[in-house]
């Protein structure tokens, strides 16, 4: 099973920490700006100005086609929405920010859900649940494990809350690629998944629904929406597994 997955060395681990930074440092600097008002286009500008100013590229960019360097997903859009002048944040909205980049060859990824404003209890408990089962699945990532121990804790603690996993996108190992084996859903699925090794690098990335785990793009080839249109949020960290505990490379710690 772990044949095509690229375990990497430390001081390889220690570059895409670098890179996983640089995305931290743009994570918050843009969590520090949102506000009602403002476009998700201009999110797009301050990102991709304060990742060229550290050196590094935006990793989206271009990727596959996609036009921004971030995916901002607005409220009951699940991931990969496009920047633009005409959607702008209000209070009561919820923002989920995925943003990559490439620095010296190596790759970080990392995504908040960001509340404009006060939110009701229940939408405010999604972002709770979501970033919680995020680090239920980081805590499974140990040597000796199986990938779908990860899986099974995002889905266990989502499940108890009453809240569903999107099970059309997953989460992925990362490195000189910006997408490499092995997947890592955010569910049980069943049949043999990977061992997890010393020198894996992985990005886990639950995304979560209030109503339905059921998507669907939009015809933009891009925006996935939830097929209720109910809320959803996303939370995301590129981690490495070592002898200890999982080292997180993109915290904003």
């Amino acid at each position: 099973m772990t044949k095509s997955i690229i375990l990497k060395s430390n001081a390889e681990i220690e570059q895409i920490g670098l890179a996983n930074q640089i995305v931290a440092r743009t994570l918050s600097m843009l969590k520090s700006r949102i506000e009602s008002g403002v476009s998700t286009w201009q999110l797009d500008l301050w990102a991709e100005d304060f990742c060229r100013e550290s050196g590094a590229i935006p990793a989206f960019k271009g990727y596959r086609g996609f036009p921004g360097s971030l995916c901002v997903s607005l409220n009951e859009q699940v991931v990969h929405g496009i920047p633009s002048k005409k959607v702008i944040l209000h209070e009561g909205d919820i923002l989920s920010i995925d943003f990559g980049v490439k620095y010296e060859g190596f790759y970080g990824d990392s995504a908040i859900t960001v509340p404009i404003g006060l939110l009701d209890s229940k939408i405010s408990q999604l972002l709770k649940v979501t970033e919680e089962s995020l680090y239920k699945g980081i805590a499974q990532a140990k040597i000796g494990n199986r990938i779908d121990d990860i899986s099974t804790a995002v889905q266990n603690h989502v499940e108890r809350h009453g809240f569903s996993v999107v099970r059309q996108f997953v989460g992925h190992g990362i490195g000189a690629n910006l997408h490499e084996p092995p997947e890592i859903p955010n569910y049980h699925r069943k049949g043999p998944s990977s061992r997890i090794l010393e020198g894996m690098v992985l990005a886990i990335e639950p995304m979560i629904n209030i109503g339905t785990h059921e998507v669907k793009i939009l015809k933009d080839g891009w925006t996935v929406i939830t097929k209720d249109k109910k809320m959803s949020a996303h939370f995301e960290h590129t981690i490495a597994v070592t002898q200890d505990e999982p080292l997180v490379l993109s915290s904003r710690d």
